[in-house]
């Protein structure tokens, strides 16, 4: 298996430029709308239709909620300014757009901050089913409309100041063990945002953007015998790698949004006692730029 970019699974798009205005913030751009195609429109419109009936069977109540409120149109690429118009007053989080790759530490930062950096180019309609970088559908219908649920906004802001934890412990702990801290937040972020369930009134449901944003893999999730479903237990997560080329065949299941909150806490904790260390080698791989943009975080 390759090495997978940590800035990619978070969110990513890894393009030529990957040169970025400063170490510490993304190069936000403003969003072309004006060079959308009408194919581009049929691939968001066909998108989002095939994905309603999955969502109304398979997404959590939070999500379901979420997308009711921003107002996306099912034919139309939305507009970044429009879906914030209805998601900051709720969160305080905003959709950025971003034209290439964001290194880790300052895809982290930005949550902190309550803002999403957003790609803003959309699968053509051939690959529909599988592309291995995020585009605007995956980032705007499966992460943004979690975003307005204000618990789970909490969880990710958390999660942005785990981020800054590691880097003020660059002067501290080594440059393997930065590698390896870096990881173990990888693989959490992969097993809780983006491919994570939950339980529910209504039976396991999935609050993981890679899972809701994915027509064949929703289902699978939730109703496939060939998937593991555990209750989530930190020492797996950080230990446990995975490839991104087909369906996961192992989930980790949450109780709610403040279970979650709890779980990045107790990772920040782990993280200062020096238990992300050394977590088991594999998937994803950290590559210099992620390496990088920590370690100037924790210099500057």
């Amino acid at each position: 298996m390759h090495h997978l970019n940590v800035g990619l699974l978070c969110g990513m798009m890894a393009t030529e430029e990957q040169m970025i205005a400063s170490p510490l913030k993304p190069l936000f751009v403003e969003q072309p709308y004006y060079l959308y195609t009408p194919d581009d429109h049929k691939s968001w419109s066909l998108l989002y239709s095939r994905m309603l009936p999955q969502w109304e069977k398979y997404a959590n109540e939070h999500f379901l909620k979420g997308i009711s409120c921003l107002g996306l149109q099912p034919d139309r690429v939305p507009r970044l300014e429009d879906v914030n118009r209805f998601l900051r007053p709720l969160t305080g989080f905003q959709a950025q757009g971003v034209g290439g790759y964001v290194p880790a530490f300052v895809f982290f930062d930005c949550l902190r901050q309550r803002s999403f950096p957003t790609t803003v180019n959309i699968r053509p309609a051939t690959q529909l089913d599988y592309l291995p970088e995020p585009d605007i559908f995956h980032d705007i219908a499966g992460h943004v409309p979690m975003h307005t649920d204000p618990a789970f906004a909490e969880a990710l802001v958390r999660f942005g100041d785990c981020a800054h934890t590691a880097a003020e412990m660059v002067s501290t702990v080594g440059v393997e063990s930065l590698t390896s801290i870096i990881r173990a937040m990888a693989r959490f972020f992969w097993f809780t945002i983006e491919f994570g369930l939950m339980h529910s009134k209504q039976g396991l449901r999935v609050y993981g953007s890679g899972l809701l944003s994915s027509h064949g893999e929703i289902e699978h999730a939730i109703a496939s015998p060939e998937v593991q479903r555990y209750p989530i237990q930190l020492e797996w997560v950080i230990n446990q790698s995975f490839a991104i080329d087909h369906y996961q065949p192992l989930l980790f299941i949450v109780d709610s949004f403040d279970h979650l909150f709890s779980l990045v806490n107790q990772l920040e904790q782990w993280m200062k006692a020096g238990k992300l260390n050394h977590v088991a080698p594999g998937e994803p791989g950290v590559n210099e730029e992620d390496l990088k943009s920590f370690l100037d975080a924790g210099t500057s």
